[in-house]
């Protein structure tokens, strides 16, 4: 989520910075101005609290920088605090051993950079949020934005019965899928006496995390959960995150009524487009301040949730047994031999079709009845090396359920 969020904020800014116009206007950033971004995620989960720092950059194409060195804390309403150590560069975290957040408590969070300027956010309190009684799916159809026609698949909902602390909600979902190419390379093409066996990359595993806001205000009277809350839908026909074993855990998280008008100002944006002259004026709405310099700007939110979450498996046999489509590989299978050239070598065939303009993979050889070598067969390399889109570990939670 990083990349959309640092996106985001980046049109906020330049909003924030126009307010409004009329005519279209490209804005003049010769007064550029570094800003800190601050993306800080705190909750009640037993599990590592995050705070990222980076600084603000002209142009989406820059890669934003990291701020390290920094002293990163976070404090209580009852005089405790715990450091943050930086694990990586402009990363910083708590030990889940020793801290973990706790709803009805209020937690500030405090930085302090190399150069000597302070930050500090705003008293956050964390509000409870009930639990998610189920997480299940249902064969499900939606009508495609782009060819307007139905696309069957999953539809993904959750069950929450009672009621929390807070009136506003936001959830986010974390994808894992199992899949399969359907063509592996079996073999690694030397010369035309030389063809060996090759590492198998059939199998890999792959995750996506959610970058989209759902956010959601309830009554403050009469209340008691939500039932059928859709979170995403899956086309089965349209990914291979069906075609062997799927998992998705949803986080219901908690909101104070300022972080909820934060998403929903993130959310207005994101629906127009990313038209920074949709819907004037935008204001920059963050809950830290600098200390030492209080007209600095400062860009992100330090959130403090209260944090429920689900995971469930779906297997490719689930998806059959609903009479769905499946997802199949478009793979462009050849088989070419000298045979079917007048004057090319193997050699020449093989350099031929693997070249970066060509881009297809050598999967295995076909040979004759005497042994000898009869054609080579080509693929396209996503058909063939699972690990250009996965990696051949799985998860350390994984569970097969084939």
């Amino acid at each position: 989520m990083s990349k959309r969020w640092y996106r985001f904020l980046f049109l906020l800014f330049c909003v924030g910075a126009l307010y409004t116009c009329i005519d279209p206007y490209t804005p003049n950033l010769e007064k550029f101005q570094s800003l800190l971004v601050v993306e800080a995620f705190l909750t009640d989960a037993d599990e590592s609290n995050y705070v990222r720092l980076t600084r603000s950059v002209e142009t989406l194409n820059d890669e934003p920088a990291k701020v390290s060195g920094a002293t990163v804390v976070i404090s209580d309403d009852l005089g405790n605090s715990t450091s943050l150590a930086e694990r990586s560069i402009g990363e910083y975290r708590t030990d889940s051993l020793l801290f973990r957040g706790e709803s009805g408590r209020t937690y500030t969070l405090h930085i302090t950079t190399v150069e000597g300027q302070e930050y500090e956010s705003e008293p956050c309190l964390m509000y409870h949020v009930p639990d998610i009684d189920s997480l299940y799916f249902v064969k499900d159809q939606v009508i495609s934005a782009v060819t307007g026609k139905p696309v069957e698949g999953v539809g993904i909902y959750i069950d929450s019965k009672g009621d929390g602390a807070s009136n506003y909600y936001r959830w986010t979902y974390h994808e894992w899928w199992k899949f399969r190419v359907p063509d592996p390379r079996l073999f690694n093409y030397i010369n035309d006496s030389v063809i060996i066996p090759a590492v198998i990359k059939q199998t890999c595993w792959t995750s996506k995390e959610s970058d989209e806001i759902m956010v959601k205000s309830v009554p403050k009277l009469g209340f008691d959960g939500f039932e059928k809350k859709p979170i995403l839908f899956v086309g089965s026909e349209e990914t291979n995150r069906l075609t062997v074993q799927y998992c998705i855990e949803v986080r219901q998280l908690s909101l104070s009524e300022k972080e909820f008008e934060f998403w929903n100002l993130m959310t207005k944006l994101n629906e127009s487009g990313g038209d920074i002259f949709d819907k004037q004026p935008f204001q920059v709405n963050s809950n830290i301040k600098c200390i030492t310099d209080p007209d600095e700007m400062i860009l992100g939110y330090f959130q403090v949730s209260g944090l429920k979450s689900k995971k469930i498996y779906i297997t490719v046999n689930e998806i059959l047994d609903l009479d769905l489509p499946v997802y199949r590989y478009e793979c462009e299978r050849l088989e070419l031999g000298e045979i079917d050239f007048e004057s090319f070598t193997f050699d020449e065939i093989y350099a031929a079709f693997t070249n970066s303009t060509t881009n297809y993979t050598f999967i295995k050889p076909i040979l004759t009845a005497e042994g000898d070598l009869f054609r080579l067969i080509f693929v396209r390399p996503w058909c063939a090396d699972c690990s250009l889109n996965g990696s051949l570990s799985a998860p350390d939670f994984w569970v097969d359920a084939e």
